[in-house]
């Protein structure tokens, strides 16, 4: 009795132990998957600019940024980035400059429509900022760029309790410094005169278009059901539960003892 006992008790912290195992290794794969956010691009801006003659820093803008964004808040290294910027929304203020950088001497936006962004690194670099590296493509030239990225919001839409077209919608906002050489990219029409350094800063809002998958509960362990062990034979008697095994009184005769005709049966044990 007792070696069945040991035998059930040890089952049981098994299976519990199996059962938990289980439910931990799922729940550590839900929480691992990151969310997913499109650019809002009504709130999203690219802004360049670069020194005119050493008088002064003139700029320009880009309205048209689309792409998408994987981001883990508790991983920010698995998060990943992908942005295209459509060239031919290029707008400075003034129509005559707008058309010299779409032409060929530049941007050259009737051939190369658009420019890409590619992160192959993303390294924590605060508690909220963070060097994304990655594949920066302009005029079918790929070269390495850098961003600093700072992080400046996620939660529901800040107007969501005044504003019902916000209800239940989940944002980021993230604000972006980087710099580059044009010439890397092939463009170097009139350096030195207006510099070949270009500083980029970028405004973006994205709206979270898939939520991370909810964690598993686990049940503690101690509510984990136990299975009885096997009923165990020996040799020579019959199984436990039979006439004649171990523990068990045989029948009385016809004499109307208690295990006659129309007795009835002891109930049967929990083990």
């Amino acid at each position: 009795m007792i070696q069945s006992d040991f035998r059930l008790v040890s089952a049981g912290k098994m299976a519990a132990l199996l059962v938990a195992l289980g439910i931990g290794l799922g729940s550590e794969a839900a929480c691992a998957a990151p969310e997913t956010y499109t650019f809002d691009k009504k709130h999203t801006e690219l802004r360049f600019s670069w020194n005119h003659l050493g008088l002064s820093r003139q700029s320009g803008r880009f309205l048209d940024v689309d792409g998408s964004l994987e981001f883990d808040p508790q991983h920010p290294e698995a998060s990943h980035v992908e942005a295209v910027i459509k060239l031919p929304s290029l707008m400075t203020g003034v129509k005559e400059l707008d058309a010299i950088l779409k032409s060929k001497e530049f941007f050259d936006t009737a051939s190369n429509p658009i420019a890409t962004f590619r992160s192959t690194e993303v390294v924590r670099t605060g508690d909220k900022s963070a060097r994304v590296s990655g594949d920066l493509t302009i005029g079918g030239i790929t070269k390495p760029a850098v961003l600093d990225v700072v992080w400046n919001l996620s939660g529901e839409h800040p107007l969501s309790a005044i504003n019902p077209v916000y209800a239940g919608q989940y944002y980021s906002g993230f604000s972006v410094r980087t710099q580059i050489r044009r010439s890397d990219w092939g463009i170097t029409r009139t350096i030195p005169y207006v510099s070949d350094e270009i500083r980029i800063g970028i405004e973006a809002e994205l709206k979270r278009t898939s939520a991370p998958v909810a964690p598993v509960e686990q049940a503690p362990v101690d509510q984990v059901p136990m299975q009885p062990a096997p009923a165990q034979t020996v040799p020579g008697q019959p199984p436990s539960g039979q006439p004649g095994s171990a523990g068990q009184a045989p029948a009385d005769g016809p004499d109307g003892g208690s295990g006659g005709p129309g007795a009835e049966a002891p109930p049967p044990s929990q083990y």
